[in-house]
């Protein structure tokens, strides 16, 4: 049996499979792909897939059904990607384009991704250790209060309000506060969180004594927010398609809610997205570390400013998934997300 097609009747098997969610048997195959064999040579075909563990009778019928192994050699052999449709690209820039900040992008995102792949999304946010500064603003809210606000390159934005004891509208506090703001911004922006923090110790030595007491509040103040430990979040939507989905699962549908609901093993699946680069990851079955999961199929891929990827995005579900069309789906909105966070 050559080894092309053996590929194409796995390949008919698990796009059948997944369509249809019944055993496949070689007349089905016959009847809905061009193999251009005789029936004989299919079923000689199957015996050698099963033979390998590819495929697998769930019970006593004729048909067989993609293994975790078949799966993942035809994840493994695809040569594209399903691209996604003229539909699906205009509802991605619609829905993304409108979102008015961190938390919104957050929440388009995974609800698009819920609905653009019918399984569970799960979206990280931005890793603050992982983020650089973009800017410092310091914004006079009153006569002597200051308002702080930090801007990263992730699009997180953490806001301190600080009394200064310096009456703040006076011409020469104006001046001052310019001053200190270019200060500020040119020992920050570009650095990640840490470094920032170092640099605005160096600070106060630079500037004019005059001006020391309030870069010294301003700075510690700004400090407190760069070393500051923060829990790491993920959101999740979809939850619906997964329970819709129930008849997938071996036993039960219970192992894998309560896995999700665990957000430390998400941020721990998710943490390790950004070390493959922008390539979407597909990890299937017993691939994945947890044991509630391993019923499932989890499909990711990295997120950031540019080049800079500083959390992961992607979908939980049963084995049984459309591969190519979920992998496009995380592939384009993590591309988006990326490309909103750069701007």
């Amino acid at each position: 049996m050559s080894e092309d097609r053996r590929l194409a009747v796995l390949r008919a098997i698990v796009q059948d499979y997944v369509e249809t969610s019944e055993p496949v048997g070689s007349k089905a195959l016959l009847e809905r792909h061009q193999l251009g064999v005789s029936a004989a040579t299919v079923r000689n075909d199957m015996a050698a897939l099963e033979e390998e563990g590819l495929i697998a009778a769930p019970h006593t019928s004729a048909g067989r059904i993609p293994t975790d192994a078949g799966y993942r050699l035809f994840v493994d052999r695809l040569t594209t990607v399903k691209p996604l449709s003229g539909a699906e690209k205009r509802a991605i820039s619609t829905l993304l384009d409108g979102a008015i900040d961190l938390d919104d992008v957050v929440d388009r995102t995974v609800r698009l991704l819920a609905s653009l792949t019918r399984q569970v999304a799960v979206v990280q946010y931005p890793s603050l250790t992982r983020s650089s500064v973009r800017h410092i603003e310091l914004v006079p809210i009153g006569a002597t209060r200051l308002l702080v606000v930090l801007i990263t390159t992730t699009g997180r934005v953490e806001q301190r309000v600080l009394e200064t004891g310096t009456d703040l509208t006076d011409p020469t506090a104006e001046r001052m506060l310019a001053s200190l703001r270019a200060d500020v911004n040119r020992a920050t922006v570009g650095k990640t969180l840490a470094d920032a923090a170092g640099g605005l110790g160096e600070l106060p030595i630079q500037v004019d004594p005059g001006a020391r007491g309030l870069l010294a509040a301003i700075a510690a103040e700004l400090t407190e927010v760069l070393v500051e430990q923060r829990e790491e979040r993920v959101v999740m939507a979809g939850t619906s398609n997964l329970v819709r989905a129930g008849e997938d699962f071996p036993t039960s549908i219970g192992p894998v809610l309560e896995a999700l609901e665990e957000h430390v093993v998400l941020l721990k699946l998710l943490g390790t997205v950004t070390d493959q680069g922008d390539a979407v990851a597909v990890r299937i079955g017993a691939e994945n570390p947890y044991a509630g999961l391993q019923s499932t199929s989890l499909v990711t891929s990295g997120y950031g400013a540019g080049s800079d990827l500083v959390a992961g995005l992607g979908v939980v579900g049963p084995t049984r998934m459309d591969y190519p069309t979920t992998m496009a789906a995380v592939r384009a909105v993590a591309t988006y997300v990326s490309r909103i966070l750069a701007d």
